[in-house]
């Protein structure tokens, strides 16, 4: 009876409680999501590539501090031209800040000359939650493999000071070289810095 009550409990709860929660070193839970122009991607469609979650909330100080510097667009310039997907994630829930509409969102990103494969809309914050996304930006690399491999901040200064980037250890970068030259990720994790995620 109690074997009975555990298969059940896992058939419910499992895939909530259990796979669908991001990990270091395991493979990253598949996702589904639309862009700003209203087009599907999934995690999946990306087997294969070396893929980048940024979280993103343009109203957010920290966020406007690596768009403004062009820090984030030249990041995203560099890696997407080495096959890098790099895609921006918006948890922000109807009504709170960095929630906007789609034309809102293409516009501004428009105006950042942004260069992410894509924007996806998390307005219910699934994914977010699932990858236990904290700040804008939090930032996630997943590897070829399909496994998480870092997860953190964009690097170690946690201001809003721009010009704090030229002196900043940058982890996605260091991290993204490592994995383009076939190594392994030395600083997989770090304490993301920013605004809160607007859930």
């Amino acid at each position: 009876m109690k074997n009975k009550f555990i298969i059940i409990f896992v058939l419910l709860f499992g895939v909530s409680l259990f796979s669908q929660q991001a990990r270091l070193n395991e493979t990253a839970p598949d996702f589904k999501l639309k862009d700003s122009n209203g087009k599907e991607h999934s995690l999946s469609d990306f087997k294969g590539k070396i893929v980048v979650l940024e979280w993103i909330n343009y109203d957010c100080p920290f966020v406007k501090k690596h768009y403004d510097s062009k820090n984030m667009q030249s990041l995203q310039e560099r890696y997407t031209a080495k096959g890098v997907i790099w895609l921006a994630i918006c948890s922000s829930a109807k009504g709170k800040q960095g929630n906007f509409s789609s034309e809102e969102i293409n516009k501004r990103s428009k105006n950042h000359n942004a260069k992410f494969t894509a924007y996806l809309i998390d307005e219910d914050g699934k994914v977010g939650k699932m990858f236990g996304a904290k700040t804008t930006p939090h930032m996630y690399i997943i590897d070829k493999d399909g496994k998480l491999v870092y997860a953190g901040g964009i690097d170690d200064k946690a201001t809003t000071d721009v010009d704090d980037i030229k002196t900043a250890k940058n982890y996605v970068s260091a991290a993204l070289d490592e994995l383009l030259n076939g190594k392994q990720v030395t600083t997989q994790s770090s304490t993301p810095y920013g605004c809160s995620v607007k859930y």
